[in-house]
């Protein structure tokens, strides 16, 4: 690999990779190689007859057919020079190999519109950002796991294909299935509340959701990666925010720890390692201080929305310098029939929503753990018990109190490295008009 050159002597290498670029001048052509790793520069003095004509030979004329993203492999002498910009390293070529050829006219560009790029998906992932924004999300789904793992969670692979809806039918997607209809899961929710009537006691899942909402912002996508949890023996939602908290100070760290540099240098943005605890501010509360500033939430029910969820963000920033904030006490009327409910109060929840640079990332919850409590509350949501006989006969055989929350993976690398869209940060996005690549 490139990036292991520069540990390397002054000798014969092997190398392959992309063509970069290609400058082909009068006595010298130099080439930029890049695979995965890194980039190295390539030189070749060009031969001249004894009238200082240049001759025609190789490897100078394959070099300069090249074009950019053609595949090709190298030999020559590695040299270390600081003087060199790009690493301290050149090779100087002896041979070269074409191993496949692209096509001269490459269809996106640096300028191109992001529908462009994600049309041509596999060449736009080639850009040394792209490549870092997938090396980062490995670097945090392994903390978060770490995590887990070392605080004794077992992971789920729950299935995708579900008789009937978890949340809300109006977002499903309806499948044939043999003789019947199926549905994509929108969520893990109800496999992970069974994981706590087994008794596995703490639980996690990473994997694709599915929500059929057709909306068009940079923060929706129709498939999408969760990062689920769901914990046994809790007194409160409080419980569920200080684990939450607890796996993003892991994953930040291990991100900062290990890209921190590069992030700086590719999306001039500081990775910033979460403090602890994170502000929490109830929603009521939430909603006069952002009134205060001059915004009043323009919404007929009781949520926040998403210039809201900014202005809190800004306020929490500005007072506590903090990215992260947790909105708590959701209204009855906003949440799932699961969400319980305080003695003291009917009309909110143990529940919350956690905001990340003015972005909600995640939504979690004490969960009802009561049969006869559960089944009023889905009534009065207008669900029939009925359709939910599997669900409630978890809590009819002795649970635990429990909750849990689910997050979205792409939102997170998203406001981490301050871009635009979701689809920036998500391999292949899957939207309301785009089913390919």
């Amino acid at each position: 690999m490139i990036k292991n050159l520069a540990a390397l002597s002054n000798g014969t290498v092997t190398v392959s990779g992309w063509v970069d670029t290609v400058r082909d001048q009068k006595k010298v052509q130099f080439v930029v190689l890049r695979d995965e790793s890194g980039a190295v520069q390539l030189v070749n003095p060009r031969t001249t007859d004894a009238d200082g004509a240049v001759v025609a030979d190789e490897p100078a004329t394959t070099i300069s057919a090249l074009a950019q993203g053609s595949f090709i492999t190298v030999t020559g002498e590695l040299k270390h020079d600081e003087r060199v910009k790009l690493g301290g390293i050149e090779i100087k070529l002896a041979s070269l190999t074409v191993v496949t050829a692209a096509i001269p006219e490459t269809p996106i560009a640096a300028d191109s519109s992001l529908d462009k790029r994600l049309d041509w998906r596999f060449l736009d992932l080639r850009q040394p950002k792209q490549n870092l924004i997938f090396r980062i999300q490995t670097t945090f789904e392994h903390a978060l796991r770490t995590y887990w793992i070392e605080h004794d969670f077992i992971e789920l692979h729950t299935p995708k294909l579900m008789a009937s809806a978890s949340e809300s039918r109006a977002e499903l997607f309806e499948v044939d299935y043999f003789d019947t209809k199926a549905y994509l899961a929108q969520s893990p929710q109800f496999f992970k509340q069974m994981a706590q009537s087994a008794g596995f006691g703490k639980v996690f899942e990473v994997g694709p959701a599915f929500r059929a909402d057709p909306s068009f912002t940079s923060r929706h996508a129709t498939e999408f990666t969760s990062v689920d949890a769901e914990i046994s023996w809790i007194d409160s939602h409080e419980d569920v925010m200080q684990l939450h908290e607890e796996l993003l100070v892991a994953g930040f760290t291990a991100v900062k720890a290990k890209h921190g540099e590069e992030v700086l240098a590719l999306f001039g943005v500081e990775v910033t390692v979460p403090t602890q605890p994170f502000p929490r501010i109830p929603l009521a509360e939430a909603k006069e201080i952002v009134k205060s500033r001059g915004y009043e939430v323009p919404r007929d029910d009781d949520d926040m929305d998403p210039e809201g969820e900014r202005q809190i963000a800004a306020y929490v920033l500005e007072t506590y310098g903090h990215e992260f904030v947790f909105l708590t006490d959701y209204a009855a009327s906003i949440r799932p029939f699961y969400h319980m409910r305080p003695e003291n109060d009917q009309t909110i929840t143990n529940s919350y929503d956690l905001i990340f640079n003015g972005t909600e990332i995640s939504t979690g919850a004490q969960r009802e753990h009561r049969i006869d409590v559960l089944t009023a509350q889905a009534i009065e949501k207008g669900l029939d018990p009925e359709e939910l006989g599997g669900y409630l006969d978890f809590f009819r055989y002795g649970v635990p109190a429990h909750g849990g929350f689910g997050m979205g993976l792409a939102r997170v690398l998203m406001l981490m490295l301050h871009q635009a869209s979701i689809r920036e940060v998500t391999y292949l996005f899957r939207g309301p008009t785009r089913l390919e690549p």
